[in-house]
């Protein structure tokens, strides 16, 4: 039996379909039919990652993703998750994800956690 993947898979977040947290090397592989959101490609994450930046609230993000702020002091969107595997359908293995509930949340919602990349750039 086989699974679709897709855009228009049910239950997908519109994070997911958007692409928020997929590997990419230049924004160009980050573009999304999305037009409430423009994702970009965070270079500075090692294997690059689609996400937002920056962001103020989790308004700001597609739903499926949250405004974190990051050790290195910027805000950006970031995918939640449940567990490790959520972070990374669109990484290679050397570029995973962790699913992290130590990050900072801007919305002060800390029962949740969220797709944090590795921090080498590209």
């Amino acid at each position: 039996m086989g699974i679709a993947m897709g855009c228009g898979d049910s239950g997908e977040t519109e994070a997911d379909k958007a692409g928020v947290g997929a590997q990419c090397t230049d924004s160009q592989e980050c573009e999304s039919t999305d037009e409430d959101f423009e994702l970009v490609c965070l270079t500075q994450f090692r294997g690059g990652y689609c996400g937002l930046e920056p962001c103020a609230g989790d308004i700001d993000c597609p739903e499926g993703s949250a405004c974190v702020t990051h050790d290195d002091g910027n805000n950006y969107c970031f995918r939640v998750c449940v567990d490790k595997p959520d972070c990374n359908r669109n990484r290679d293995e050397e570029n995973w994800s962790n699913c992290v509930g130590s990050i900072t949340f801007v919305d002060d919602r800390n029962d949740r956690k969220a797709c944090e990349p590795p921090s080498s750039g590209i």
